[in-house]
């Protein structure tokens, strides 16, 4: 089917935690025989720093942030079988919702993609006039990023006719074990970009246990850090582009992952970052979330802290082997459990789905 996606950028990591998730996603859909437009504004110096060439698995036409070529896309839309209009595109949001919807066919399936649910319902939930409720009515499905039970439920109670989690996973092609790189030699690494919702959890379970482990060397990656006083063991590093975040993550003793409030809240939500890690053979410590055991077995092929003292505990307990032991543990499960070449199957089984019910209304 040809498909039509409307996300932040496929092309830039900068300022974009999608990018890899897409990435696999769509590289994963392409090979099951679909032929993908990925449209994506010129927005927030992502196209100054991108950190893939355009892929040969899904064309890609960056726009102008401007209003005629944000219509221009759009219109494209009408050549689709398929058209997806993802959250946080980042130009015109609540004007693109209903454009690429009222641009299609009738018998196209139509799709909202949700990269960050918990951010969504809110504001869903704080504006009865937001135009996503009008849009919600008129698709065939909601996907998301995460979220579990209690976002499917969110979602069919504001009319929506299925919600279906499509979790993060593994691309072995992209991330995978590499040599240890002395440029992020650390006892533990953190890379993630400073936002209101997760700065004061990155305090707490990072900049604290530096503070009081000051023998030790914490790494720090991410943008946004420049000006945030940090203690004097934590090397910043700025942005990491998605080529070298193998050996971010295999360099380190440990990394660490850190949800942001509300997706920590919401749980059933692994970012992107637990599956790289897991995929570099990492040893991984991330913050604790509900469902955390359904991706990754706790003590075994992820260390789960509730707070910064138990990173601290975590990280005076664990030696080299044991770290060891743990990525090896955690690159195993999620090459057997948690590829996007499994998310695909079930995406492209939606989706052919979806476009035989539209061929049979039509012939009605």
């Amino acid at each position: 089917m040809k498909i039509a996606f409307y996300g932040s950028s496929i092309l830039s990591s900068y300022w974009n935690g999608a990018a890899t998730y897409y990435r696999g996603l769509l590289r994963a859909l392409a090979a099951h025989g679909h032929d993908i437009t990925f449209y994506e504004p010129d927005a927030y110096g992502r196209q100054e720093n991108r950190d893939i060439d355009p892929p040969d698995w899904c064309r890609v036409v960056v726009y102008a942030a401007t209003p005629q070529a944000a219509g221009a896309a759009v219109a494209e839309a009408a050549d689709a079988d398929v058209v997806v209009k993802a959250s946080g595109v980042g130009y015109a949001d609540d004007w693109l919702l209903g454009a690429v919807f009222d641009a299609a066919q009738p018998q196209a399936v139509k799709i909202f993609w949700d990269v960050d649910a918990p951010a969504t319902l809110a504001e869903l939930h704080a504006d009865p006039g937001h135009p996503g409720h009008a849009a919600i009515a008129r698709l065939d499905a909601v996907l998301t990023y995460g979220g579990g039970d209690p976002v499917v439920e969110a979602y069919r109670r504001l009319g929506a006719a299925e919600c279906v989690p499509i979790y993060n996973a593994l691309d072995p092609s992209t991330h995978h074990p590499v040599a240890a790189d002395e440029r992020f030699a650390a006892a533990l690494g953190f890379l993630g970009n400073r936002l209101p919702d997760r700065e004061a959890r990155v305090e707490q379970f990072f900049l604290e246990p530096a503070a009081r482990l000051p023998d030790a060397t914490f790494l720090l990656g991410g943008s946004g850090w420049g000006d945030r006083p940090l203690p004097e063991n934590v090397r910043h590093i700025g942005h990491v582009g998605t080529r070298d975040h193998n050996a971010f993550n295999v360099t380190p003793k440990a990394v660490l992952n850190i949800n942001r409030a509300s997706m920590a809240e919401t749980g059933f939500s692994p970012p992107t970052r637990v599956f790289e890690a897991a995929g570099a053979g990492a040893c991984l410590i991330t913050d604790e979330w509900p469902g955390i055991d359904l991706f990754l077995k706790p003590g075994e092929e992820v260390l789960v802290a509730r707070d910064g003292r138990d990173v601290v505990d975590l990280m005076a307990g664990l030696d080299d082997e044991r770290a060891a032991r743990i990525g090896r543990a955690a690159l195993a499960r999620v090459l057997k459990d948690h590829t996007y070449e499994q998310r695909a199957v079930l995406v492209d089984a939606l989706l052919h789905r979806h476009a035989a019910s539209r061929r049979e209304r039509a012939s009605a």
